[in-house]
């Protein structure tokens, strides 16, 4: 039984599961939520996630078995495909249900972010598209916490864009470990037909334009930790790519690039709950 469930908790994604709730969790303290509509928030935040991790599994069984990736429960058989479909399953129907806990507007915006992510899983990963999905829940998920606080206020655009911003950034991000993997099991997105380098550019300009939209998108004039936020960005990139190409020249791994891409967001992160504080 404990194999069991550790072979779930590993197929949920559980990184990035617990780093977009804790986001929104604290997100959702910047904008106002008390004690209650924190717990709230997070609940429905971790339950998307959990469905989103375990239904992109059980679709990727077949592919991430043909190339042996030994990361994967359902490949290790650390876990069941019936019992991670039937726990992505329930895990969709529990997000609705928690979040009509807060307003109807939110939960509306959740079941949407939902929708979308699941749509990502299949079919939109393979199609030219496939940026599209991330850019709508991570857009969705500032509007769904602003959304549950009583009265359900409308989010501002500036916060909402951004967050959409960052959410299509982190997409080309996401697939550049995984692009020669992808590529052997037919899967054909936005960031495969373009190739690498120019995924690479895509997600540091949309991670800039991100920053840029957090930084200057609320009213008023922009903070001295938004400007020090907008250098430390336009400088990471270029010093990423810089290290990239030296390690080119002496044959070793390419993976500067990728880390100033994630420092970049980190970034945003930090300015997107910031953000939510000024509203």
């Amino acid at each position: 039984m404990s194999r069991t469930v550790l072979g779930l908790i590993r197929a949920s994604h559980p990184e990035p599961a617990v780093a977009v709730t804790t986001v929104s969790a604290l997100l959702a303290w910047g904008v106002g939520h008390g004690p209650s509509g924190i717990v709230r928030v997070a609940a429905t935040v971790l339950a998307s996630q959990l469905a989103v991790g375990w239904v992109n599994d059980r679709l990727d069984a077949d592919r991430d078995a043909l190339v042996g990736r030994p990361d994967k429960p359902l490949v290790t058989g650390a876990a069941g495909r019936r019992a991670v479909a039937v726990a992505g399953l329930l895990a969709a129907m529990a997000t609705p249900l928690l979040a009509a806990t807060t307003t109807w507007p939110a939960a509306a915006c959740a079941t949407l972010a939902l929708v979308s992510a699941l749509l990502y899983d299949w079919p939109l990963k393979s199609t030219p598209v496939s940026v599209l999905p991330y850019a709508v829940s991570f857009g969705a998920l500032p509007a769904f916490v602003v959304l549950a606080l009583p009265g359900a206020p409308a989010p501002p655009v500036w916060l909402v864009g951004a967050a959409a911003l960052l959410g299509a950034g982190a997409h080309f991000a996401n697939v550049l470990p995984d692009l020669d993997d992808d590529g052997r099991t037919g899967v054909r997105g936005l960031a495969h037909r373009i190739g690498a380098a120019w995924s690479r550019g895509a997600a540091g300009t949309l991670l800039l334009a991100a920053t840029a939209t957090l930084v200057f998108g609320p009213p008023g004039p922009p903070s001295w930790v938004g400007l020090a936020a907008i250098v430390a960005a336009v400088v990471v990139l270029p010093a990423g790519w810089y290290a990239a190409r030296r390690a080119a020249r002496r044959g070793g791994r390419q993976v500067a690039v990728f880390r100033a891409v994630m420092l970049i967001a980190l970034i945003d992160v930090v300015l997107l709950v910031v953000g939510g504080r000024d509203l």
